[in-house]
């Protein structure tokens, strides 16, 4: 038995479902186009995209698209990353077509008409001058560019002022036309309905998007050195990040890693950066590992902020609690600990429905499939002392990070 239904149109876009009796109904159309798939000097234009489509379509103007769900109560946003580009919604489940329509509207019908292009370049390049002050911010997307160098990966998400400075209609043509497959789409609702209702009314809006079968050329990015790499900042703190490479998406050891970060810098206040870092010596405020996997690759990294003349001792403290997961394998006691603390962790955050849709439709357009939750905690289960020794000694290896510090000047 699985917890959800999928059903998949003629022209290839899947309707996937779950079910859930509120009155509260959270969904997303999620396209599988992200930053990686620009073009060079195009950078900025999957983003920039995404905020034209709430400008204008051929049936609507600005005001009435803001206006369609929120004069409902309806909160509408849309966000994009390295992989993707997606639209969510959440209202009472009565209003479901007003949010159907809307996205069939802005999705395949908008006209980016150049006046709204200038503005909205003036908005993102002032997004770009607000990340640009926010030091834990720049530093992770700096991190990523050395990571990734020359490879569109690397590239912000946002794009820079000058490629921005020049994005113009032909180039978003050419990028729909290029990545907006249809069968690399997913519009995934999670609410109270009949699903053959549900595909009824998404078949009346979506089936009669035309089909687009074009194939995008995803490179995998090549290998990388290690290097030091220190930057000086108009800033008062020190911030530091280092990783490197990690697990794409569909690897084996992807949840051991999981399992792993979780235990280093994960979730909650008792990971183990933390309790040394911050606790037993109180030498920085925010100390965090992150793990995120690509389609065909993925980043490892730690970040911390401390003041400039405890950096260097919050550094070293770092690499010795590395060190002790590459040496020593985790006790009986201390892997079901982890293992316990981390499922529950995934159970509490299913409580976040919007979240939980998201990711169920990008497993939908990565791998075919969705996992249960049991499935999830089985794997999680199967890892071994012995899985997370080894996959310390690979992604924590020093010969395999990068280290960037912005130090103040």
């Amino acid at each position: 038995m699985t917890d959800h239904q999928v059903h998949a149109l003629p022209n290839g876009i899947r309707i996937l479902f779950k079910y859930s009796p509120s009155p509260i109904t959270h969904c997303c159309f999620v396209l599988n186009a992200g930053s990686r798939d620009e073009l060079p000097q195009k950078e900025g234009l999957a983003h920039f995209i995404e905020h034209l489509l709430f400008k204008e379509t051929e049936r609507r103007n600005t005001t009435q698209i803001l206006n369609h769900l929120e004069l409902v109560g309806a909160d509408l946003n849309a966000y994009t990353t390295k992989e993707y580009t997606c639209i969510h919604a959440s209202l009472l489940k009565q209003h479901l077509e007003r949010a159907v329509d809307l996205f069939e509207d802005i999705l395949f019908h908008s006209t980016f008409p150049e006046d709204e292009m200038e503005k909205e370049r003036g908005v993102i390049l002032d997004e770009i001058s607000s990340y640009l002050d926010q030091p834990e911010e720049a530093i992770q997307d700096d991190f990523e560019e050395y990571l990734f160098k020359g490879h569109p990966i690397g590239n912000n998400i946002l794009g820079t002022p000058e490629s921005v400075g020049i994005l113009n209609g032909a180039d978003i043509k050419q990028f729909t036309a290029a990545n907006n497959n249809t069968h690399q789409m997913v519009f995934a609702v999670y609410g109270d309905y009949d699903f053959k209702k549900l595909v009824k009314l998404c078949e009346k809006y979506f089936g009669k998007v035309p089909e687009n079968t074009s194939q995008k050329n995803r490179i995998a990015p090549d290998a990388i050195s290690h290097g030091i790499y220190a930057l000086q900042k108009p800033i008062s703190q020190t911030h530091c990040i280092l990783g490197g490479r990690a697990y794409p998406s569909a690897h084996q050891n992807k949840y051991g890693l999981l399992l792993l970060n979780n235990v280093l810098g994960g979730m909650g206040m008792s990971n183990r950066l933390n309790l040394e870092i911050r606790e037993k010596h109180g030498i920085a405020y925010t100390i965090e590992s992150n793990y995120t996997s690509l389609t065909d690759t993925g980043i490892f990294s730690i970040y911390f902020g401390t003041d400039a003349e405890k950096a260097e001792k919050a550094l070293k403290l770092v690499h010795k609690e590395l060190k002790k997961l590459r040496d020593n394998k985790l006790g009986t006691v201390q892997l079901k600990q982890a293992k316990e603390k981390f499922i529950g962790q995934i159970a509490l955050a299913e409580e976040s429905r919007m979240s939980l849709i998201i990711s169920m439709a990008k497993s939908l357009l990565d791998f075919n499939r969705i996992d249960s939750l049991e499935e999830i905690f089985t794997k999680i289960n199967a890892v071994t002392a012995e899985d997370l020794l080894e996959i310390s000694n690979e992604i924590f290896d020093n010969d395999r990070m990068i280290t960037l510090l912005f130090e103040p000047k």
